[in-house]
């Protein structure tokens, strides 16, 4: 997670489908991030929230896109 935009608008999706509860997981995102984000789920882990944060993809070895296909392909599992 960034600026946590995009997470939001999946919580809110998801809370629109009345879930007993929304968790969210991520392996790095920035501190103010994470205590933002906190407020809108029922539980939060980020594993890392370094300082300074910079930027996402240097926290991993393989930060590529992921296509539309891949994802349809993962959601039909």
């Amino acid at each position: 997670i960034a600026t946590g935009s995009s997470m939001r608008a999946a919580v809110e999706a998801l809370r629109a489908r009345r879930p007993t509860a929304v968790m969210v997981a991520v392996p790095v995102a920035p501190r103010e991030t994470c205590e933002a984000l906190r407020r809108d789920v029922d539980a939060l882990v980020c594993a890392r929230t370094p300082e300074p944060f910079r930027a996402v993809g240097a926290w991993y070895h393989d930060f590529g896109q992921t296509t539309d296909d891949e994802v349809r392909r993962l959601l039909a599992t």
